[in-house]
């Protein structure tokens, strides 16, 4: 295997933890943590149901109902217009309970599947929840999602029931609903006891449902939850976890986000995407802690008063709004007091090093990158509160998880010895990671789909299709999607690495970097450049920014060509589409552009 060049990033240093820890992190001693710890001794932390049953809302919802924090609030919604309003431990319970009554006189069976299409609004979470209650399973869409990408995951997931919005019934699912036979059920949360033909109305449904008892007793390997990840096909992938993925949102909620009972937790994830299930609802409340739910679309002044007003401890939120915040500047941040904050953490895409120490500069804390999947289910490499972070890096892997560096030949497919994967043993040489299978919320399986996830396990560990490199303390270091690292004269190009760069220079605000095909050198570097507010693409500047690469990453690495853009193409999550961009530079199918932001 090649190593990728080496940089030159300032960010080099290893950035302290401040003394500004108010609680003793959970995972104090890592390499201790990680020798004694045992599933099995994180599934006793959880209440189970009695004869080796599990259900992820009983955990989350209900036996906190029947405790201490019944009266102590689960959810607090910031409106649209500012007010806020709690729920308790057992509103929620009795909420759930009632819609999950709703299901069973729906006759919904255990299994079928209970789509959502709604934004950040309590209906979202009672829906969910109350599905797991029911032993349903529950399946989350973007609400920006036009009409075919609903209808297609609503076919291939088998949709049962749709929870939505009038406006977006009408908009996506009323003109091709016969095309839904399965579709049996529409239940609209906003139509005042007028539903639209053919829906019913949330409310009243309701409000004449009965308390609906002790949740389902699911076995542990009972479907609980299906994620749908969009391929490159065109094809969205289903990806099926199920109740006892409970044990792993309950294990990295203590150790990655470091909960403790009394924080209050902010994730901005949309609840259209992975995250804003395993750690929007599921994991915060499992601790018992209350959580911020905001129903706006994010808005830096706005954000920053939540997180003071709202006495926020633990935020997790994406890179894309970071550099939204940097690009307000940290003046602003400073404007507000935000001396409740102790861990903030972030997910999506790579954390370029930049915003790490920017984040120790405008909040007083640096920011914790982690990595994981919609098919892992829950983070499996994460910066710990108890450790030093280093700029640009992952972390470590999570107790309980066996990571590794798989070797891949110029074909980029992994090196097999006797049905054995090569594993990587020098610090700083790029493969593919690679996870042991065995933790609780891997996925189980795409949805009837099962060669394209039975390709994805070989000689033994899950190929998760990133390519990274450990250094030599065990530390994780994302370079990009296998098909996202550029091969420019002999040399592997990370595509992150050089964006990171390029975000030094304070034009910058954005980058996403390709390979262009190139007669001699096989592929080049190009960057599409987004620039801050104040400065103006030009040929200088142009010149600028190459030259400013070629100083940090060397001529072989830098790029050749540049392209100011005025917006980069991201998914709802913030994740650049890289290879979006390249499909456009080349003209090649564009594949599945569902989860794209409007306006992309």
């Amino acid at each position: 295997m090649t190593a990728i060049m080496p940089t030159t990033s300032p960010w080099t240093v290893i950035v302290k933890n401040p003394a500004r820890l108010t609680v003793t992190p959970n995972l104090l001693d890592y390499d201790g943590g990680c020798a004694s710890f045992r599933w099995d001794d994180e599934r006793r932390t959880l209440d189970g149901l009695g004869g080796g049953r599990v259900n992820i809302a009983h955990e989350a919802v209900d036996r906190h109902a029947a405790g201490a924090r019944s009266a102590h609030d689960a959810l607090r919604f910031v409106g649209r217009d500012g007010t806020v309003r709690g729920v308790t431990f057992a509103e929620l319970s009795d909420a759930t309970g009632r819609f999950a009554s709703v299901l069973r006189v729906l006759d919904v069976g255990r299994g079928e599947r209970v789509f959502s299409l709604l934004g950040r609004v309590p209906a979202l979470y009672t829906a969910a929840l109350g599905t797991l209650k029911h032993g349903a399973v529950f399946c989350p869409l973007f609400s920006a999602f036009g009409p075919e990408p609903v209808r297609q995951r609503l076919e291939l997931g088998g949709g049962k029931v749709l929870v939505t919005t009038r406006a977006l019934y009408l908009k996506r699912i009323a003109h091709q609903r016969s095309d839904l036979p399965e579709l049996r059920h529409v239940i609209l949360i906003d139509s005042a006891g007028r539903p639209e033909p053919g829906t019913l109305d949330f409310e009243t449904l309701m409000r004449h449902a009965a308390p609906y008892g002790s949740a389902a007793a699911t076995r542990p390997e009972d479907m609980a939850l299906l994620h749908f990840t969009s391929g490159t096909t065109g094809r969205p992938k289903g990806a099926v976890h199920v109740h006892d993925a409970v044990t792993a949102h309950s294990a990295t909620g203590r150790y990655a986000l470091d909960l403790h009972p009394e924080d209050v937790y902010w994730c901005t994830a949309d609840p259209g995407w992975v995250t804003g299930t395993s750690y929007g609802i599921i994991a915060p409340l499992l601790h018992g802690v209350t959580t911020i739910v905001d129903e706006e679309e994010m808005d830096p002044e706005r954000w920053y008063r939540i997180l003071a007003e709202q006495h926020v401890t633990v935020w997790y939120t994406a890179p894309t709004a970071l550099r939204m915040l940097m690009k307000a500047g940290a003046e602003r941040a400073k404007l507000h007091d935000l001396s409740a904050l102790r861990l903030v953490a972030s997910v999506g895409e790579p954390l370029n090093p930049e915003v790490v120490v920017w984040g120790q500069e405008a909040l007083g804390l640096p920011i914790h990158d982690n990595w994981w999947q919609t098919e892992t289910g829950g983070i499996m490499i994460a910066n710990f509160a108890s450790m030093d972070i280093r700029p640009g890096s992952m972390g470590r892997p999570l107790p309980g998880i066996e990571a590794a560096i798989v070797a891949r030949d110029e074909d980029a497919q992994p090196v097999i010895r006797d049905g054995e994967v090569e594993l990587v043993v020098d610090p700083g040489v790029v493969g593919e990671l690679a996870l042991r299978p065995g933790w609780p919320s891997m996925f189980r399986g795409y949805l009837n789909e099962e060669e394209r996830y039975r390709k994805c396990f070989v000689g033994g560990w899950y190929l998760t299709g990133d390519l990274a490199r450990k250094d030599a303390d065990g530390y994780y270091w994302f370079v990009g999607r296998g098909d996202d690292v550029i091969k420019s004269s002999g040399h592997l190009i990370g595509p992150f690495e050089v964006e990171s760069s390029l975000m030094e220079h304070p034009a910058v605000a954005e980058v996403g970097v390709i390979g262009v095909p190139d007669d001699v050198a096989g592929e080049v570097v190009k960057a599409f450049v987004e620039l801050k507010p104040g400065f103006e693409a030009s040929d200088v500047l142009n010149r600028e920014l190459i030259g400013f690469a070629r100083k940090r990453l060397g001529t072989a690495v830098a790029p050749r060509r540049i392209e100011f853009v005025a917006a980069l193409p991201r998914t709802r999550s913030g994740k650049i589409l890289r290879r979006l961009l390249k499909a456009r530079e080349l003209g090649l199918p564009e594949g599945d552009t569902s989860t794209l932001e409007a306006g992309r």
